[in-house]
């Protein structure tokens, strides 16, 4: 989405600014000569994630905009009104504000830690609460004030709640505080909505979560921060009380080229979709007509039906030493339903191995455990591991960076089932 120039001289507050979707919006914002307070905690290189508030003001400050960095972690109240007094004194004033800053852990609830808990509720809802109540008093001086909630569209599905419900109470901490803002304000001309990904969005986060390979199946946040601009751009007083999702507001805006945000221009067409979007998309009757066509097929060469085996007996002949090179761990299945049982998948040693039971040799760095129907179409490609996941249809016990790493893997058996 090109530039129009409507944000110069504008003051945009954004938490978790130093890298991602934050990044990326602020860099957005600056091409129009907007003046940009980046607030967020790292202000020392991370030994695993790139960039710091001071090197994002740097590259801000190189595209046309104003940079101050302040060192913000959303939980502290007095730094958060340190970084607005600082903001106001140095722009005169705060136009709109980006609460983007977020904390994740998908575990269920015997594997969330309260202190875990305690995190993503303090940074996601609390933060977004606070960060929020503080600009206020600014925002309703600004002309044409915006607030922008990186958090999804309110849902009450179960789906959403019953494998992460720690993460998703905090995300829609902050989606509830859009929906109570909106309506609290709108008669005060400041717009409040929210903004979601519909693809997943591949960043240093995303990738320590999933994997290097997660990119293949992911967008550039880049889109996000398009979306995130066009909704900046708009008379405050006409659009408030939204959830919108990136690719609906783009489209709206005309952009019809999506590949241009792939960041696998080739694989744009077969991408992740993220959480809390689409669940009536995802048709359960898929997983069912697949299984029933292997069924007639294996009937029909004098087999009976043994999907699992076949599977396996394909994984066997697609075993190499690149594949243990890239992967590097060890996986056992938990299989239920029809054809019940225990399987390993080595590729973590040797050339590779597999078999019935559970690894002989050292203890699986990942278990998953699903319903052998479903299990079948995940590994024949009609069903990617990220929405069996979100589904409710695939549990995963220990690395979870290692088994999305079983995607790839997938994919290289789609043609041979």
């Amino acid at each position: 989405m090109i530039n129009t120039g409507k944000l110069a001289g504008c003051t945009i507050f954004i938490t978790g600014a130093s890298r991602g979707i934050g990044k990326s919006i602020a860099l957005k914002a600056a091409q129009d000569g907007a003046n940009i307070v980046l607030a967020a905690k790292t202000a020392e290189p991370h030994p695993k994630l790139p960039g710091t508030i001071y090197s994002a003001a740097d590259e801000v400050e190189k595209v046309g905009g104003k940079a101050l960095p302040c060192i913000v972690d959303v939980r502290d109240e007095t730094q958060v009104a340190n970084a607005v007094k600082n903001a106001v004194d140095k722009f005169g004033g705060i136009d709109i504000l980006v609460n983007n800053a977020s904390a994740i852990s998908l575990t269920d609830t015997l594997n969330t830690e309260m202190k875990r808990y305690d995190l993503m509720n303090q940074i996601n809802a609390r933060g977004t609460f606070l960060v929020s109540k503080l600009c206020l008093p600014h925002l309703l001086k600004s002309k044409n004030p915006h607030i922008i909630n990186l958090s999804p569209p309110l849902s009450m599905h179960p789906i959403w709640f019953k494998n992460h419900i720690a993460y998703t109470i905090a995300k829609y901490g902050m989606s509830m505080c859009v929906l109570g803002m909106a309506e609290e304000f709108k008669d005060r001309g400041v717009a409040v909505n929210a903004l979601w990904p519909k693809t997943a969005i591949h960043t240093a986060a995303m990738e320590m979560l999933a994997g290097s390979e997660s990119a293949r199946t992911s967008r550039k946040p880049e889109i996000v921060a398009d979306a995130a601009y066009a909704i900046m751009c708009k008379d405050s007083k006409a659009v408030t009380g939204n959830f919108f999702v990136d690719e609906d507001i783009l489209r709206n805006e005309g952009v019809s080229d999506f590949v241009q945000y792939a960041c696998d221009p080739s694989n744009a067409d077969n991408l992740m979709l993220d959480f809390f979007l689409d669940i009536d998309k995802i048709d359960p009757r898929m997983v069912e007509k697949e299984v029933q066509r292997h069924q007639k097929l294996s009937q029909a060469n004098g087999g009976s039906g043994g999907k699992i085996e076949m599977i396996f007996a394909a994984i066997d002949k697609n075993l190499s030493n690149e594949l243990v090179t890239k992967t590097g761990a060890i996986f056992q299945f938990n299989v239920k339903g029809d054809e019940a049982g225990i399987w390993y998948l080595d590729l973590k040693n040797g050339k590779g191995s597999l078999g019935k039971g559970e690894p002989p040799n050292s203890p699986a760095d990942a278990t998953l455990t699903m319903d052998s129907a479903n299990f079948f179409a995940m590994f024949s490609g009609k069903l990617k591991p990220a929405t069996a996941f979100m589904m409710g249809k695939l549990k995963v016990t220990g690395n979870i960076q290692k088994a999305m790493k079983l995607e790839k893997l997938m994919g290289s058996l789609k043609s041979k089932l």
